[in-house]
């Protein structure tokens, strides 16, 4: 029957592991000079090689060479290998965590080794254990018999009780590097007669995460999918991605705010049967990738990718700034913890799609091409101002939705207008700090945190309150939440006051609206129009 790789490549001596010579090193020296201790704890992730060091560590103490232990050729090497030895006894404590099983244990240590020297436990998973479990073991773990050793692996040391740890020799398994992993990689492909190229191992090397077996595991699905020739594009194609092009088009699309084009591009690659949740992780990683050419002048090396993808990389980098990168990773981060339990993945992975592409963030900064634009949106002072806004470089390169060439009447793009001008005295605010207050009354958390860091006051009056909100996302969520936002400015102020809600969007349209107007006749009505516009709010821009 055919035995998965991480089994038959399983090191037979301490001199084939890899990643753990700090470990090796104490254990080889204390079977030289005869000291091995009665209880070793061994605490590291998932396939980093705990089980196999305890093996080995079983067959050092049993072995029957006068050189090197073990040699991995005496018989009770050769029968720890097969599992026939019977002085070694392995647990799973996650199946036998009951009181029972420990008693059963505590019974058994009365009897001496029957062919070695020692009589080894090896309890694997030993943070499953119950705590009556964990009490019954206590003594005999402290002063076991004569010949006796117990061994305890685990991945979650944290769980285990005080009195545990007191009484064990604990090691600490590292992750293994990814150029150890490539270099065992090759060596099976070569004893294999596979030819394996260098940028397919150090995508398997990464996919594996420092854990030996999943790396090996990797291999072996590889491996039984190809002839002789194993390429990365062969590796991408059982790992269910894609390749580095996917996710520079995609960053790029959600750069200039393309979310149409961005979702479109997700649903081709998901159409050819890609798994969701490892474009997340693989998309998180590029985001990565990004910081890393960003600052690092010579990234080849930390780089899992060709010299072209390297250098379109490091294009694609210099037009982000840091902010950018770092919202994009916690939102990404937050999806793919979501989509674990998640039954819909695609539904969350094109949600992240929508909220980077209309530039919402992680915490609730807007984006910097946010702050340049809407630095410019509160209304001017004068009509001459307001002819020099519209054509002002940064009002005509502000992303925005397209718009019908012939703009509606300004009445109805905007609060009623002659209201406004028959408005009375103006009231005189300090708005951030209005605005601030206002939302001290409000509760942090969901779509009210949201609206808060991605609005600005930019008038008010003593009808109205005029809010202006980042992206049509933000002022939509506003919208839905008008009532508590209007009762919380009515507490502060000490009126009610009705809330004209608009988008970073809407008001350059209406600055444009009122130009045309002016523009086109000398009809008093237009002029009215400005005057209202230039009279009804007082204006103070929340950025300067």
């Amino acid at each position: 029957m055919y035995k998965a790789l991480y089994r038959t490549e399983r090191p037979e001596t301490f001199d084939e592991v890899i990643g753990q010579e700090h470990i090796v090193r104490v254990l080889k020296n204390q079977i030289a000079n005869n000291t091995v201790g009665h209880a070793y704890l061994f605490c590291g992730t998932r396939g980093t090689g705990k089980t196999t060091m305890a093996r080995l560590l079983a067959k050092a103490v049993n072995c029957t060479s006068d050189g090197e232990r073990p040699c991995g050729c005496c018989d009770n090497c050769l029968s720890i290998k097969d599992g026939s030895f019977i002085d070694m006894i392995e647990i799973d404590a996650a199946s036998n965590n009951g009181v029972e099983s420990v008693r059963e244990i505590r019974d058994s240590v009365n009897y001496p080794a029957s062919i070695g020297r020692r009589k080894v436990y090896i309890i694997d998973e030993v943070h499953m254990l119950s705590t009556a479990a964990f009490n019954a073991l206590l003594k005999t773990l402290e002063e076991p018999p004569e010949g006796i050793m117990f061994i305890l692996a685990t991945t979650d040391p944290q769980k285990l009780p005080q009195t545990i740890l007191s009484r064990c020799m604990r090691f600490n398994f590292r992750r293994v590097s990814e150029t150890q992993l490539a270099g065992q990689m090759k060596a099976i492909c070569e004893k294999r007669g596979v030819e394996i190229t260098d940028s397919a191992l150090k995508l398997l090397a990464a996919n594996a995460d420092g854990s030996v077996r999943d790396g090996l595991s990797l291999l072996d699905q590889c491996l039984a999918g190809c002839d002789k020739t194993l390429d990365r594009e062969t590796v991408l194609d059982f790992l269910g991605t894609v390749s580095e092009g996917f996710f520079l088009e995609l960053t790029e699309k959600v750069c200039v705010s393309d979310t149409s084009g961005a979702l479109l591009l997700l649903d081709e690659v998901l159409a050819e049967g890609k798994d969701v949740k490892q474009l997340l992780n693989d998309w998180m990683a590029h985001y990565r990738s990004l910081l890393i050419a960003k600052y690092i002048k010579d990234a080849e090396n930390l780089l899992n990718m060709s010299g072209e993808n390297i250098e379109k990389l490091k294009k694609q980098s210099q037009g982000m700034d840091l902010a950018t990168i770092n919202s994009s990773i916690l939102t990404l981060a937050n999806t793919i913890n979501d989509a674990r339990y998640s039954t819909q993945p695609r539904t969350l992975m094109e949600l992240a799609i929508v909220v980077l592409a209309n530039g919402i963030r992680d915490g609730g900064a807007a984006p910097a091409t946010f702050i340049e634009s809407t630095a410019s949106v509160p209304m001017p002072k004068s009509r001459k101002q307001v002819k020099d806004r519209v054509t002002a470089p940064e009002i005509r390169q502000a992303p925005r939705e397209s718009k019908p060439e012939s703009p509606e009447p300004v009445a109805s793009q905007s609060e009623p207008v002659q209201d406004l001008a028959s408005a009375s005295a103006e009231a005189s605010y300090d708005m951030d700090e209005l605005w601030e207050r206002v939302w001290e009354r409000l509760p942090e958390h969901g779509s009210i945190s949201m609206v808060r860091m991605n609005t600005s006051l930019a008038g008010v009056n003593e009808r109205e309150f005029k809010v202006i909100a980042c992206s049509d996302f933000v002022r939509d969520l506003a919208e839905k939440n008008t009532e508590i936002i209007t009762k919380a400015v009515a507490d502060e102020v000490g009126r009610p006051l009705k809330m004209v809600l608009k988008s970073a969007n809407d008001a350059v349209d209406l600055e444009e609206a009122t130009v045309k107007s002016i523009d086109s006749s000398n009809d008093e009505e237009a002029r009215k129009i400005a005057e209202a516009l230039e009279s009804s709010f007082n204006i103070k821009p929340r950025i300067e």
